[in-house]
């Protein structure tokens, strides 16, 4: 079993109804194909971890990245995994704020991982350190909880 995460752009900003639509479809086929994950939309910008048996994601995310609705689509992280993180989740799905998306960014480069920024709603602090400890394992959550600056 494998993970894989990504970002991209949209072509165009997704409404709520196009978010619902690209939602309800995709857990459709993720219960479909033992597919689990979590997706995070802001302002355009796309993130997604999925979880699956890797001869599914493999082809599933050659399919995401040449998919007309997207563009920049930057694999981050794709490693084997022992068990899922998301094993109850056929797509959560977290919209977040800008500053969120700029946190997920350094997974690019791991060894730079930096607590995420004291500006961070609750939600979001907490989903980047949920996909920080998913993508990176234990040792990559900072030990000392940052104060997000509002709730």
């Amino acid at each position: 079993m494998i993970h894989i995460f990504y970002m991209s752009r949209a072509v165009c900003p997704l409404s709520d109804q196009d978010l619902q639509v690209l939602l309800d479809q995709c857990r459709r086929d993720n219960v479909r194909h033992n597919i689990t994950g979590v997706l995070f939309y802001s302002h355009g910008n796309i993130a997604q971890l999925i979880e699956g048996d890797a001869a599914v994601l493999e082809p599933l995310f050659d399919k995401i990245a040449s998919d007309g609705r997207h563009s920049n689509v930057v694999r981050l992280v794709s490693k084997t995994i022992a068990t899922r993180s998301f094993s109850d989740w056929s797509m959560a799905f977290h919209p977040m704020e800008a500053s969120g998306f700029e946190a997920l960014q350094e997974f690019q480069l791991p060894h730079h991982l930096q607590q995420p920024p004291s500006t961070l709603t609750i939600a979001d602090a907490m989903m980047v350190d949920l996909m920080r400890l998913a993508v990176f394992g234990p040792d990559s959550v900072p030990a000392d909880p940052v104060e997000p600056a509002h709730a």
